[in-house]
């Protein structure tokens, strides 16, 4: 029977994962069912979300994560061999499912990679589209704010803000990110926040955002993020996609947040938080509008690449210690 490898949880991660956490397996790949196809994995993609979820798993249980595979074997008349499809498989080299489950690769601008499926033109891209738009409810006139602004999803919500004729401020982690943010991505104004740290904060956004913030797109959490809270307008909304900051808690503890609750209640501020598949109904229209954007050059993206299935963990933890800028995708 024929193998495949998958990384598989072993120990539950205390504060940041560790290789001994993780480890690669071999499994046999079984047979297809009617209406299975087999996949074997192109692309694999590593996002902050699998350090949350994974408090919620089993050992044992194979990491999770989005797979872009290509079909194989099929037993699924509608899909044919050597078609490329999306599942949500694991960190998998191959994978037998139901035709049925998988999302269909959208239509992609000439010269642009299979990859950009996982990243702008994939779940990081439509968190961003679908958290913008629908749980924030953009306006050209709002003036947006977004930490984790060089990665995945921050920057192609700065992106699209821009798009819509709004004011864009983001924070990084580097000066390097910083300036990608402004030279780059087009972002109005950008900080490093390990320079400007929480303490700092209100005079920066005094400046930087004089006339305050409507839009707060949330990937962060913590102490910086009550500060923000403290600069939003009169009916402000705050869009809540994640809290990094919080995911390697020692001891996977979460911290308490409760300051900047005062400041919603007086500035009667709407906080919504989302998932993206809460809107995938609208999936097919959101990608076509943003395959627009990437070929006319308005949302650009840029990748950061590993190669070779042993080199998840290394692309994972390039997601906590700042190495990234942009989608970290693995290559198989």
């Amino acid at each position: 029977m024929a193998k495949g490898k998958k990384w598989v949880l072993v120990k539950h991660f205390d504060g940041l994962p560790k290789r001994t956490d993780l480890e690669i397996q071999e499994f046999d790949i079984p047979e297809l069912k009617d209406g299975d196809i087999l996949l074997q994995s192109v692309v694999l993609t590593v996002d902050p979300y699998m350090r949350a979820w994974a408090r919620s798993m089993k050992t044992g249980d194979t990491m999770i994560g989005e797979i872009l595979g290509k079909v194989t074997e099929s037993k699924d008349p509608q899909i044919k061999v050597g078609e490329h499809a999306l599942i949500r498989a694991g960190w998998v080299t191959h994978a037998v499912v139901p035709g049925k489950n998988t999302l269909k690769i959208p239509d992609l601008p000439e010269g642009v990679p299979l990859s950009l499926c996982l990243g702008t033109l994939g779940m990081p891209g439509l968190t961003a589209y679908f958290g913008l738009f629908n749980a924030c409810e953009v306006k050209p006139t709002d003036t947006v704010y977004v930490n984790a602004a060089a990665g995945a999803v921050g920057s192609v919500v700065g992106q699209i803000a821009k798009i819509q004729g709004c004011k864009v401020i983001g924070c990084a982690g580097s000066d390097e990110k910083v300036k990608y943010l402004k030279d780059e991505l087009g972002f109005d104004e950008a900080y490093n926040y390990k320079v400007v740290t929480p303490d700092k904060l209100p005079a920066e956004l005094k400046k930087l955002a004089p006339n305050g913030i409507d839009v707060f797109f949330e990937n962060v959490g913590g102490e910086a993020s009550s500060v923000v809270y403290s600069f939003m307008n009169k009916h402000g909304r705050a869009g809540i996609c994640g809290a990094i900051s919080s995911y390697n808690s020692p001891g996977n503890t979460i911290p308490k947040v409760t300051e900047f609750i005062f400041h919603t209640i007086y500035n009667s501020i709407r906080i919504q938080g989302f998932l993206v598949t809460d809107f995938y109904a609208k999936r097919d229209e959101a990608l076509k509008e943003m395959a627009q954007w990437v070929k006319e050059g308005k949302l650009k993206y840029r990748e950061c690449k590993f190669e070779g299935f042993e080199s998840m963990y290394d692309a994972f933890m390039a997601l906590f210690t700042g190495k990234n800028i942009g989608k970290v995708v693995i290559n198989l």
